[in-house]
């Protein structure tokens, strides 16, 4: 044996032995301050503390008193003194040692013994925060929704009053009959067989996704979904192999697909996650799993308030439910043994978060994915650019259905262009010209008819009668419409009332119409079809957005993303406006207009059954091609080609900072990416909405463009230099965001 004596573990600063080193090696200690006992095993927690400013992004090192040695372990919520005040805090990690060189302060206390915070949660946090140039402390804002007490109090009474641990995902089964339900566990079926239907075997490699869900593999694909509803039990319609025809249910078929494939995961031993873009999908995406037989799951949504949050948070935590389908903060659930990420619709405003670093939950969810070696599935009506990359790079592999297929689910699409009327004279100028009134006139003998605007609202946008200069309000400059009929002119940034507006162009004081809104739209049409009910499905609506309409004849007018479902499918659909749809400027446009039209569209019944789709004005000629071919791929194949060529995102890395001039241009000369081509501006910003008041320096906005390559180290640049502005405490306002949605 060596004669070198075995090395002592140094004391921590702070602390005085007590006695001398024990048999074991060990010594009981006392903190310096107050003889407080600090813990005997892993006296040191690593946490991690709600601190605003960059430069303090960083784990701190405190001391756990003895007091709190059994709770105060990585997870769970602490307050802990940082300078004059308390703040608080998870822990992370405990330790036996610091590399702290100061005197380590003790804890304060334990908020909750509840560890809400998982450890697969904040590698993810981490990573979220690396990739958008944000701080751990915002990004776990995001994830972990403040503590109920209440209902924590509650939920933990009911696991500790449950003999049982809480049980897996293997242990407990979806429910249906077995004879039935060939994709139950254990039995080596393929899961889209079953009692709901084959969901999946309409798509080419459809079947396969879902077998290696079932084997606990973790695929992931971009998937196109068919048109359509499911069957209300799984039965298809007579002559209708697909289930869509006229006794199909209320459920849409994307939403059976998802919660087939969650079925799948579920019986292979995982548990599931689904985001959604509202709270309209996540109830059709939880009726769905409930006809699958998978009904331990809960709804996560912000909406549903703080208590019914929390408490849906916790069962995720703590194993108690197998599926978690909610919104975008959901996209942060603490799932544990994760097989399985959905996200419907990904090309959703509702799907970014307006808050620092205001990750998306595409993003969120592929770095998930990665992170914890979960399959993946990213399905939309459309085809996002940023979608359409995934499968480019070979990320994603796609999932559609053969042409063929399509042609026999889809209604027929007829796009009523100028060209395309112009054998109607003068009538085809007009907004429901004579062969959409025609056709809507024959839908409504068998069943309702759709009607999209893009705006909602009577007439959001007015303009001189005369000289049709835009009518604008006198005090911010804004836009004025008109909430109703018979109200005075009103501002839509301010607000104002415009009761003695009178052009600055010619002096004239009537009004025209430039948008036409839902609330008016409906109006203009009771009038053309009298004795027909019309009903609005919108956010300014008195009856709000609705969720599903009867079978029976009705002209059902909606704005985009509120379409109703109807029972058995509409029998026909008017897309009106479509020149609006596409005019604007962004880089998104087109693929956003396709994927609101074929939202609409995938509601209707097939062609087989009369059901067809007409695109009312002249949009843009990509996008009204792929409608009329149901064809998004081709779109955004396209888009993406094209930027590319133009080295325009997602085909390069972007961030965009956007504050005062010259605190825009302090952060930016920090960066060492930001030469040359890498940098574009900086631009002058319009006045903010309401007027903004004149200041010192003006808002100007810079954009710094990168390889994919070199993204991380462009995240990365960026997050020191703002650790570098919060240190030094420099003026001016700013906001540094990764990949925008645009770039103007």
């Amino acid at each position: 044996m060596s004669d070198t004596p075995e090395p002592e573990q140094p004391a921590l600063l702070g602390l005085d032995d007590v006695q001398g080193p024990s048999r074991g090696g060990r010594s009981r200690r006392k903190a310096a301050l107050g003889a407080q006992e600090i813990a005997d095993e892993l006296p040191v927690a690593r946490v991690v503390l709600d601190l605003q400013p960059a430069h303090l992004d960083r784990e701190y090192d405190y001391l756990v008193p003895a007091s709190m040695a059994d709770q105060a372990w990585p997870g769970v919520r602490v307050r802990a003194r940082f300078g004059p005040q308390e703040v608080s805090g998870y822990v992370v990690a405990r330790a036996a040692t610091s590399d702290h060189t100061g005197r380590l302060m003790p804890l304060k206390r334990v908020v909750s013994a509840d560890p809400v915070l998982s450890e697969p949660v904040l590698r993810l946090a981490r990573a979220v925060a690396d990739r958008y140039a944000g701080t751990l402390s915002d990004v776990l804002r995001l994830a972990v929704p403040p503590r109920h007490a209440r209902v924590e109090k509650e939920v933990l009474a009911s696991l500790a009053a449950d003999a049982e641990p809480p049980a897996s995902p293997a242990a407990s089964p979806v429910t249906g009959d077995p004879a039935g339900d060939p994709g139950g566990p254990g039995t080596g079926a393929p899961a889209s067989e079953g009692a709901h239907g084959d969901a999946w075997a309409p798509y080419r490699g459809g079947e396969a996704f879902c077998r290696h869900l079932l084997a606990g593999g973790a695929p992931r694909a971009v998937w196109t979904p068919l048109p359509g509803l499911a069957p209300p039990s799984g039965q298809a319609g007579p002559g209708d192999p697909g289930g869509t025809g006229a006794a199909a249910g209320t459920v849409p078929h994307w939403a059976d697909a998802i919660a087939l494939a969650v079925r799948a995961t579920v019986a292979g031993g995982r548990r599931g996650l689904v985001v959604v873009p509202d709270a309209r999908d996540a109830d059709r995406v939880c009726t769905a799993l409930e006809a699958a037989g998978v009904e331990d799951h809960v709804r996560l949504l912000a909406d549903d308030g703080p208590a019914p949050r929390y408490r849906a948070f916790l069962r995720a935590r703590h194993g108690l439910a197998s599926v978690v389908v909610g919104t975008r903060a959901a996209m942060f659930a603490p799932v544990p043994d994760l097989g399985l990420v959905v996200l419907w619709g990904d090309g959703e405003d509702t799907l970014a978060e307006p808050h620092a670093p205001y990750p998306h939950a595409r993003e969120v969810l592929a770095l998930r994915s990665e992170l914890e070696g979960a399959a993946s599935l990213v399905g939309s009506p459309g085809r996002t650019v940023q979608a359409q990359a995934m499968l480019a790079s070979g990320w994603a592999r796609e999932i559609a259905a053969p042409r063929d297929v399509l042609r026999a689910r889809a209604p027929r699409v007829r796009a009523l262009t100028s060209v395309e009327l112009a054998a109607e004279g003068p009538g085809a100028a007009a907004r429901l010209p004579t062969a959409a009134w025609r056709a809507a006139r024959g839908a409504l003998e068998v069943g309702p008819v759709l009607v999209q605007v893009p705006r909602t609202g009577y007439l959001p946008v007015v303009a001189c009668g005369r000289c049709r200069t835009a009518a604008r309000c006198g005090h911010c400059h804004g836009p004025l419409g008109l909430p109703r009929a018979t109200s005075a002119p009103q501002c839509t940034w301010c607000g104002r009332l415009a009761g003695g507006w009178r052009c600055d162009e010619c002096g004239d004081t009537r009004l025209r119409a430039v948008r036409v809104g839902s609330d008016r739209t409906a109006e203009e049409l009771g009038r053309a079809f009298p004795g027909v009910p019309v009903r609005v499905s919108a956010s300014t609506a008195p009856g709000g957005v609705l969720d599903r309409v009867a079978a029976a004849p009705a002209l059902v007018v909606c704005t985009p993303g509120a379409e109703p479902v109807a029972d058995g499918g509409y029998a026909a659909a008017l897309l009106l406006d479509a020149a609006v749809a596409t005019s604007g400027t962004g880089l998104a446009t087109a693929t956003e207009a396709l994927h609101r039209w074929l939202a609409a569209a995938g509601l209707v019944r097939p062609a087989a059954h009369g059901g067809q789709v007409l695109l009312v004005g002249d949009a843009a000629p990509a996008p009204t091609g792929a409608l009329v071919r149901f064809d998004p791929a081709a779109l955004a194949e396209r888009e993406l080609a094209e930027r590319r060529e133009l080295a325009l995102p997602p085909a390069v890395r972007i961030a965009a900072v956007t504050g005062d001039r010259g605190a825009v241009s302090a952060l930016v000369g920090r960066v060492g990416l930001a030469s040359g081509e890498a940098l574009l501006g900086p631009v002058e910003l319009p006045p903010d909405p309401g007027g903004r008041a004149a200041a010192l320096e003006p808002s100007v906005r810079v954009v710094l463009r990168v390889p994919l390559a070199s993204g991380a180290e462009l995240a990365r640049q960026l997050r020191a230099s703002l650790a570098v502005r919060s240190a030094r405490r420099e003026g001016g306002s700013v906001r540094v965001q990764l990949d925008p949605k645009e770039m103007l």
